[in-house]
């Protein structure tokens, strides 16, 4: 009899695991595809808004272009092409846009064309 109560106590453990190891899989896929990138995608705006300083060209969620003019604590102060300027939270710049706006212009290569007829 006592053999018998193992025998099922046993077989009831095994049970629960295989039930519980498809919630575990599903939490384990959710960490790495919806957290983790998540998480690196704001440590990566937090550092590029901290970098910024007088003079670099932003845009902001919004989508207004322009200038830092200053630089504060919390909050930058940006002078639009139409010559206003407007104060916006960090928060606010926009990581991507402002980098393509940034980014050096890609060295020019010359052509098959250029070349013959140089």
């Amino acid at each position: 009899m006592t053999a018998t109560i193992l025998l099922q106590a046993s077989g009831a453990g095994g049970f629960g695991l295989q039930q519980m190891l498809p919630l575990v899989l599903i939490i384990i896929v959710f960490y790495f595809f919806m957290i983790r990138p998540q998480v690196k995608k704001q440590k990566d705006q937090k550092k590029y808004v901290e970098e910024l300083k007088k003079g670099d060209k932003v845009i902001t969620n919004a989508g207004i272009h322009g200038r830092i003019a200053d630089v504060s604590e919390t909050t930058f102060l940006v002078e639009t092409e139409g010559g206003g300027k407007i104060r916006f939270e960090k928060s606010s710049i926009s990581l991507e846009a402002s980098k393509a706006l940034n980014a050096p212009p890609p060295a020019k290569t010359e052509t098959k064309t250029e070349k013959a007829k140089a």
